[in-house]
């Protein structure tokens, strides 16, 4: 069964700052507590990771997996190739730059794990990434400026 989770988040910094470290991928162990490894397997034709991996202890499970990205002005998006441990990843990360210099991020999340984890556990798994991807990002963001 799939555990769906969104979460935002306002980040004092411009909307490509916070673009920049969303797609600086190599940089996510340094700030997402639960990714242990990452590794651009392609990029697209500006420099972006396309495919990339990763190695996730998200608490009550870890999980390696592959995703695809897709890029927009203000977002970008994922989903699942292939992975061990889950059978769906998609979401996505959706800026909008508001005065100050400010950006709004809303983060969004569909997780399958192919493994049968009780409906507590799993929301808890959802939450816990949602809610450390976007602590450490603002942390992150904020810091480098």
């Amino acid at each position: 069964m799939s555990e769906q989770v969104q979460d935002e988040i306002m980040i004092a910094a411009e909307l490509d700052a916070v673009m920049d470290a969303i797609s600086d991928f190599e940089a996510y162990p340094s700030w997402q507590r639960e990714v242990r490894d990452v590794e651009v397997l392609e990029t697209d034709e500006h420099g972006w990771g396309a495919r990339v991996r990763f190695l996730v202890d998200a608490g009550v499970l870890t999980v390696s997996y592959v995703l695809a990205y897709e890029y927009g002005p203000s977002s970008m998006r994922w989903q699942l190739v292939e992975g061990e441990g889950i059978q769906a990843l998609d979401g996505s990360y959706e800026l909008e730059e508001r005065p100050g210099p400010q950006t709004h991020v809303r983060y969004n999340l569909a997780i399958t794990p192919t493994v049968r984890v009780p409906g507590f556990a799993r929301r808890q798994a959802a939450r816990r990434i949602v809610d450390g991807a976007l602590q450490g990002l603002r942390r992150h963001v904020e810091q480098g400026l």
